[in-house]
């Protein structure tokens, strides 16, 4: 298949189009109604975002900006609850899907892009991930945007498209560093299709780096003032210290994939894979699995030489669906698309179900799947009682996670939270920017995940333990214990 022009030049197909709206409409109405039903309290990943959101910037200890503005936006329109922190997740991921449909309708034709949209807004992954927010949510909506902006360059688009490229680039840059790797893609993608359509072009090329540049300065210099400290954490992350050989993480990883696109549809895209070798795909499919597979193959190498989380690999779905859906189409698999998208229908049905029933319902064993998202609210009503009967002048926590959820679930309490400094450098963004030291308002209540806090009483002159907090009142499944400190004793 060669890719043309032509298909640039094809009325939109405003029947199909506002139909995709309907279902996309409807689908993401359904979402937010289950944030507001859902029972989960933020993970402190989510309220580490929201604490950013409260001081805007061009960059934070662990991540870039995009997603502390989101939620900005989000909770300047409907306040700081839960379901408003992560309002924008579902809205971003219908606006995905809708490039998504504009990418392989530019590809390929209307139905596969109709179809390629539903698809990817039925996701495992998609609809985990519209349930919470996370850097995930911008990052895919500007990898689809950049893919969609090569196609139409590919197919002659003029220089707002080489713009549009690098605002894509940028801008997912400021959402998550891994936007860095749709430029070897699309390297690599370019030379898969060589001889096949029009080429990009240098000039065009130059416009859009400058673009992605000029979007992305910002935060290069707000590293460039901090010590490069997002840098750091990102390849802390990356974790490449001790044992580099760890077969059975590379397997975990590589089944998880089975879960974040779905079980049918990874397995096909690896049948698509194995048929490349065999024989020579179309040149749009070609295209698309140097958008997918790379991304694959590198993070299951980073797993087996450290570790990496299932949704590493999650941009590499947003090719992979307007792959796989292109060739179920063409080869009339009706039986595993038709399987596939009633199974993923029944999970985006679930999986909200699940959310609205947490810390009520477990699975055979005893086994809470969302023990991490519940018992945080608690947790903090625990703390705001304690506050009110006794006379403290701070909260203190020696885990960076509980330090998030007090900000969050304490945040109508005029006592601030401050962060257990371990060691000499700060090993998190509130040890970095909250840190309790000399001068620091005491008594104190400390929250702890142990009751040995041996190494942290030593700097105090007097240590009491509390008692525990309700058994609801967890720190993410985890027991929580409180003591109040006063005397502190800097060294």
């Amino acid at each position: 298949m060669r890719l043309e022009p032509t298909v640039t030049e094809a009325p939109l197909d405003r029947s199909l189009a506002s139909r995709l709206a309907l279902v996309l409409a409807a689908l993401t109405l359904a979402r937010l109604a289950a944030l507001w039903l859902s029972a989960t309290d933020l993970f402190f990943d989510e309220a580490q975002y929201w604490e950013w959101s409260r001081e805007l910037a061009w960059g934070y200890y662990s991540k870039p900006p995009v997603i502390a503005w989101l939620i900005a936006l989000s909770t300047s329109v409907c306040g700081d609850g839960e379901a408003c922190v992560r309002l924008a997740s579902p809205l971003v991921h219908a606006a995905t899907a809708f490039l998504v449909f504009l990418a392989g309708r530019q590809l390929y034709d209307e139905r596969t892009g109709f179809w390629s949209a539903i698809v990817y807004a039925t996701l495992p992954g998609v609809s985990v991930s519209s349930g919470i927010i996370s850097t995930d949510v911008p990052l895919l909506f500007c990898w689809a945007l950049a893919l969609l902006s090569v196609l139409r360059l590919r197919a002659g688009g003029g220089w707002r498209w080489a713009l549009l490229f690098g605002l894509a680039i940028g801008l997912g840059l400021l959402s998550k560093y891994a936007m860095v790797l749709f430029l070897p893609c699309t390297l690599l993608a370019l030379w898969v299709v060589r001889g096949d359509g029009r080429g990009i072009g240098l000039p065009k090329a130059a416009a859009a780096l400058a673009a992605a540049l000029a979007t992305v300065s910002p935060n290069l210099l707000w590293n460039a003032a901090n010590g490069f400290a997002t840098f750091t954490h990102t390849a802390d992350n990356a974790n490449w210290g001790g044992d580099l050989f760890r077969p059975g993480k590379a397997l975990e990883f590589f089944g998880a994939q089975f879960g974040v696109f779905g079980p049918v549809l990874f397995a096909a895209l690896l049948v698509i894979a194995w048929r490349a070798t065999r024989r020579p795909l179309p040149a749009a499919d070609r295209l698309l699995l140097a958008f997918c597979l790379p991304v694959i193959v590198l993070f299951t190498a980073q797993a087996f030489v450290s570790r990496a989380h299932a949704n590493w690999a999650a941009v590499a779905y947003v090719a992979g669906t307007l792959l796989v859906t292109a060739t179920m189409l063409r080869d009339e698999a009706w039986r595993a698309r038709w399987g596939s998208l009633t199974l993923h229908l029944a999970l985006a049905a679930l999986i909200p179900i699940g959310m609205a029933m947490a810390g009520r319902v477990t699975l055979p064993g005893g086994v809470d799947p969302l023990a991490r998202l519940v018992g945080w609210r608690a947790l903090g009503e625990a703390a705001k009682t304690e506050l009110a009967n006794g006379s403290y002048r701070a909260v203190l926590a020696d885990d960076r996670a509980i330090v998030a959820e007090l900000i969050y679930y304490l945040r109508e309490v005029p006592v601030p939270v401050l962060a257990w400094k371990g060691g000499d450098q700060p090993r998190d963004h509130y040890e970095s920017t909250r840190p309790y030291r000399a001068g620091s308002p005491q008594p104190v209540l400390l929250v702890s995940l142990t009751p040995d806090i041996a190494s942290i009483a030593e700097r105090f002159q007097r240590v009491k333990a509390l008692p525990s907090p309700p058994d609801r009142a967890t720190a993410g499944g985890r027991k929580a214990f409180l003591f109040e400190l006063d005397g502190f004793r800097a060294r």
